[in-house]
């Protein structure tokens, strides 16, 4: 199964492109009937009768989430949730069944599912879900969206200013980080002011704060 297909939260939707929800169910009366619901509300939807036609298509490059049926030719939703988690693919999921029980809904809300709706479900019910789930997509997506910026900054840092971001994080005055790595403690500054400008960092907290973000002391 082609998991790359799924995009990730980071990539960059397109200029025009409005919210997507993806159906996956084998009941094609309920696709499209689900598919006209959410058209009448201006969403754009595509439609999926298992999980292997849905990954030959792949997620579109907008804000989205999945209305996905717990139980599907071959793989399961829930068998598909589980590679999603364990790939680290975030992607909003809305569980819909026939047939749901208490220990199937624990299992799909421990590992992020949105809703876990049984059929048949109330309009309403779904369209809450499903604005629930495309709120949490565009929050993936700004917060990637800020991860990647400010490693777009840290890359546009010298090796030295690097070096001491790093040394400064971690508590080290200017004149430890100067013996540390045998400069002297003027140019230690120098770098140092240079990397809180690039950095956009205000003050050492702010600048903590990034470095948490980057995972450089991880």
């Amino acid at each position: 199964m082609v998991l790359s297909r799924v995009v990730a939260p980071s990539a960059e939707p397109t200029a025009k492109s409005k919210s997507t929800v993806l159906i996956i169910d084998d009941d094609q009366a309920l696709r499209e009937s689900l598919g006209r619901l959410l058209r009448s509300v201006d969403l754009n939807v595509q439609l999926f009768a298992s999980v292997p036609e849905f990954l030959s298509v792949g997620r579109p490059n907008c804000t989205s989430c999945m209305v996905l049926d717990v139980r599907l030719p071959g793989k399961s939703g829930l068998d598909f949730q589980n590679e999603l988690v364990a790939a680290g693919i975030q992607l909003p999921i809305i569980f819909i069944t026939g047939h749901g029980d208490i220990p199937m809904t624990v299992q799909a809300m421990k590992r992020g599912a949105i809703e876990f709706l049984t059929k048949p479900f109330r309009d309403q019910d779904m369209l809450d879900a499903i604005a629930v789930g495309l709120a949490r997509d565009r929050g993936w997506r700004d917060t990637e969206k800020g991860v990647v910026e400010l490693k777009e900054r840290f890359q546009a840092l010298t090796p030295r200013e690097r070096e001491i971001m790093i040394h400064v994080v971690r508590g080290r005055l200017s004149k430890q980080i100067a013996a540390d790595i045998g400069i002297s403690e003027v140019t230690v500054k120098v770098h140092r002011s240079n990397m809180m400008r690039k950095m956009k960092a205000g003050s050492l907290p702010e600048l903590g704060r990034i470095a948490d973000k980057l995972a450089l002391l991880a």
